[in-house]
């Protein structure tokens, strides 16, 4: 195979290099008879041997210049402009040394000719090269009228967009056929790329659907914002087609667009926002050669915890949860990844206070996340004290033994529930921040918060329920019409919390800035849309109302703690708030007494460490206020 391959390159390179012998040769002879009127019997003989002389020196030389600057190593059907900056120094600089020959050969022939053969040089040679790409362009353009496949519509006339469509265009077996491509600059509009029409902007996306009978829309804008990936996408989904995507521009480096990497467009793409960045180097510095312990390992946040620290060269990861399940997978999985990496997964439980404590003497860590506790907001209002024993007690035991062991850091994963909380699991959340924020005060172990909203697509949240939901074949059920969540990736919110890491000094709430908040009827409609159907056609939805301890809209931030900013702009701080701390731990011991006893009252005892908690859901009206985000005031 590489013989017969290497064998097809030495024939197409010689073909070439005849090509442009006969080139130089008749740029010569039409030269001449230019320079003569186009009478053969004008031309004076003494030149013909003259010519003779000159012709095998001159083609040599143009030979040996086009392959040092590398004119046969193109790939025919997709050379661009850029092979002009070989082909012309090439021709150039031969012309140079066969005229420098010429002078000192004394080899007489009329400066106008060899001038004259030169540009025919330049012209031919270069037209040589490009004569079979333009010949393959006119060729795909006729046969894209008649291939059969999948009418698709291509947004982004640009080079992702171009190289798409000639793979397409060449390899026929993709099943795919360009129909059209959209692109809001004007100055394209009515003209054509590849051969394929660009129709107009994103205005005329419906109205192209219609015209050439689109079933597939692939977004090729890697450039582009994630506004206007938004924008442009809200319009896709209503057409009812399949709807691709290519990688973003930091994702395809140099790389060329092939069809291989487009992927389905995925919720997240309509985010509108930009993705949150953090500061990887302080991360690497803050984890490289640490002893870092996850609790609540095995979950959503905690296995991203887990995966993300991994690979910042922790010194040794323990991860510790209750469920052996998760912990048993994770652990297979960093160890194939990560054959390096010093990896401890243990059983254990944050509600046992010895257990924790023993775990910390032997490992000694430098980090702790705490990602453990129970999170799913209906349950825990008919599990209230177990919401208490495990959030509340199980934060206070891995905290006290973190104290009491010399951690250096510790990360409490939190909420925005625990803003102005209706359930008990974000009272419970906020009692927590309450504990660590107590501790940093009285320990040389740095506490820190960190509060973020719902996270796409993370166990026992609304994606997966949608999606199972959907597949079902309906219906979709939202408790509210008009209930509306802030969403982020589970890559962002575990980077946000290494980056928290690494800017904690002590009692700090950390808090996301995660954009405009989302629609859970939105939310639904648009999952039922990239499924290809139709909301309230194909898929019902139905509205079951707000479930125990749900609010119509969260807060992300408590009036009285205020923001300050960090060196990331979509991460800030919240004040720590002044407490009377002899009385909170009072408190605290009431209410452990309380919730071992299974106290039916149990609500109680949260309300009076956290005021803010209203168990009733209190009765609530939006206000919007002069900054965009949603607050909430209770009358």
């Amino acid at each position: 195979m590489e013989k017969r391959e290497a064998a097809r390159r030495i024939s197409s390179t010689l073909a070439i290099a005849t090509c442009d012998i006969l080139i130089v040769w008749c740029s010569i002879g039409v030269s001449f008879l230019v320079r003569f009127d186009f009478l053969y019997s004008s031309i004076p003989a003494r030149y013909a041997g003259e010519a003779i002389m000159f012709l095998p020196v001159y083609t040599l030389m143009t030979l040996l210049f086009l392959a040092a600057f590398g004119a046969y190593g193109f790939v025919w059907d997709l050379i661009g402009i850029s092979a002009l900056a070989r082909i012309i120094p090439a021709v150039i600089l031969s012309w140079i040394c066969g005229y420098a020959y010429m002078l000192l050969a004394s080899v007489r022939i009329p400066i106008s000719v060899y001038f004259m053969s030169l540009m025919l040089n330049l012209l031919f040679i270069t037209a040589l090269r490009y004569s079979y790409r333009v010949l393959r362009h006119y060729m795909n353009a006729m046969d894209n009228r008649n291939v059969s496949g999948v009418n698709t519509m291509i947004i982004g006339a640009g080079e992702a967009g171009r190289m798409l469509a000639v793979e397409y265009a060449h390899n026929k077996k993709c099943g795919v056929r360009v129909r059209c491509f959209i692109d809001d600059n004007a100055g394209k509009k009515s003209r054509s790329l590849e051969g394929i029409p660009i129709v107009g902007g994103r205005e005329v996306i419906p109205e192209a659907v219609k015209k050439y009978g689109i079933k597939q829309i692939i977004y090729a804008i890697p450039s582009s914002t994630e506004a206007t990936k938004k924008q442009i996408l809200e319009i896709c989904k209503n057409t009812g087609c399949a709807l691709k995507t290519i990688p973003g521009l930091s994702q395809l480096v140099d790389s060329a667009v092939k069809p291989h990497m487009l992927r389905e467009v995925r919720l997240e793409d309509l985010l509108g926002r930009e993705p949150i960045r953090v500061n990887t180097e302080e991360i690497l510095r803050e984890l490289c050669g640490k002893v870092i312990m996850v609790t609540g390992g095995g979950g959503s946040i905690g296995s991203e915890l887990c995966r993300q620290i991994a690979s910042h060269g922790p010194r040794k990861l323990i991860i510790v949860d209750i469920c052996e399940n998760g912990v048993y997978e994770l652990q297979n999985e960093l160890r194939k990844k990560h054959p390096e990496l010093e990896l401890h997964a243990l059983i254990a439980s944050v509600r046992d206070a010895s257990r924790m404590n023993a775990l910390m003497a032997e490992f000694a860590p430098d980090i702790v996340y705490h990602a453990a506790a129970h999170k799913h907001v209906p349950l825990m209002e008919y599990s209230p004290n177990e919401a208490v024993k495990n959030n509340v007690f199980g934060t206070y035991n891995t905290a006290k033994a973190a104290a009491d062991n010399g951690v250096g850091k510790f990360v409490l994963i939190s909420t925005d529930k625990a803003v102005n909380p209706t359930s008990i699991m974000g009272a419970t959340k906020r009692i927590c921040e309450m504990i660590i924020q107590m501790m940093s005060r009285h320990s040389e172990t740095e506490f820190a918060a960190v509060r973020f909203g719902n996270v796409l697509g993370s166990s026992g949240s609304v994606v997966p329920l949608f999606k199972k939901q959907i597949e079902e074949g309906g219906p979709v059920t939202v408790t509210h019409p008009e209930i509306v969540r802030y969403f982020m990736l589970i890559s962002e919110a575990v980077s946000l919390v290494l980056q928290a890491g690494a800017y904690a000094r002590g009692g700090e709430i950390f808090v996301l800035d995660m954009g405009e908040p989302m629609k859970i009827d939105t939310l639904a409609r648009t999952m039922i849309q990239l499924s290809g159907q139709v909301p309230d056609v194909d898929i019902k939805i139905e509205y079951i109302g707000l479930r125990p301890g749900e609010k119509l809209f969260e807060e992300k931030l408590m009036d009285e703690e205020g923001l300050e900013k960090t060196a990331n702009n979509r991460i800030h701080i919240g004040k720590p708030i002044e407490m009377d701390e002899k009385r909170f731990a009072r408190q605290l011991l009431e209410l452990k007494a309380a919730c071992e006893s299974d106290s039916p009252d149990i609500a109680s005892y949260v309300s009076s460490i956290v005021p803010a908690y209203r168990p009733d859901g209190g009765v609530i009206r939006v206000v919007k206020p002069e900054k965009p985000a949603l607050q909430i005031k209770r009358v």
